[in-house]
């Protein structure tokens, strides 16, 4: 039986580190990789408060990851709806054999630039 529920295909900026700047800060470069099957929904209103308080960050939408997905996507940047969003969440994982549905991570975004 086919799921009723559809995700959205994103496009991930992997991230990997290239070297250091003369100051000492770590240079990296970005790999777009689209991730197919990412539920998007809006955070509520008490989450944007509390992400506020505890990360400084305004959070925008949660992604929720397909199960299989091996993707590093904290403090990477995404692009879905046509703009960008930053990852500032580490990724929340729940026991895979307990979900009926096709996720079983996820992660908040903020906008970016």
């Amino acid at each position: 039986m086919a799921s009723l529920i559809k995700g959205i295909p994103v496009i991930l900026y992997e991230r990997t580190k290239t070297g250091t700047d003369p100051f000492g800060a770590a240079e990296y470069t970005e790999t777009p990789t689209t991730v197919e099957n990412v539920l998007v929904t809006p955070v509520a209103a008490d989450a944007v408060a509390q992400d506020l308080q505890l990360y400084g960050k305004r959070a925008a939408y949660e992604l929720c990851l397909p199960k299989g997905d091996a993707h590093q996507w904290e403090d990477c940047r995404v692009d879905f709806f046509g703009r960008s969003w930053r990852v500032y969440t580490p990724a929340q994982e729940y026991i895979e054999a307990q979900l009926p549905l096709d996720w079983n991570r996820k992660v908040r975004v903020e906008r970016y630039g």
